[in-house]
């Protein structure tokens, strides 16, 4: 019998190494990332399925914001997989990581 393990998993990608001052924070600690999706054969990432928007996300205070503008992105979101979220989560239900509140 043969079993087999796959789906879609996010995978967050830093495009620039250039910190960049947080617009929350003050500190030189906001990055340049994006969240991909990747179709994954047993948790092992094979090949990209959709590719996300550029946000600027801040390492210390965990800020999502839009790159241009650099206001919030409008919604509470994951500091680790950048999906949307309900500001009442502790957990994220996507990549089950504590959303840091």
């Amino acid at each position: 019998m043969f079993f087999f393990i796959g789906g879609i998993q996010p995978r967050t990608r830093r495009i620039s190494n250039n910190p960049r001052p947080c617009p929350s924070c003050g500190y030189q600690a906001a990055y340049l990332k994006r969240v991909d999706s990747y179709l994954s054969l047993f948790f092992i990432p094979i090949f990209p399925v959709k590719r996300g928007d550029t946000v600027l996300i801040c390492e210390r205070c965990g800020a999502i914001f839009d790159e241009k503008s650099r206001t919030t992105t409008g919604s509470f979101r994951c500091r680790y997989c950048g999906r949307k979220l309900s500001e009442d989560f502790i957990f994220c239900p996507y990549c089950g990581k504590k959303t840091g509140l």
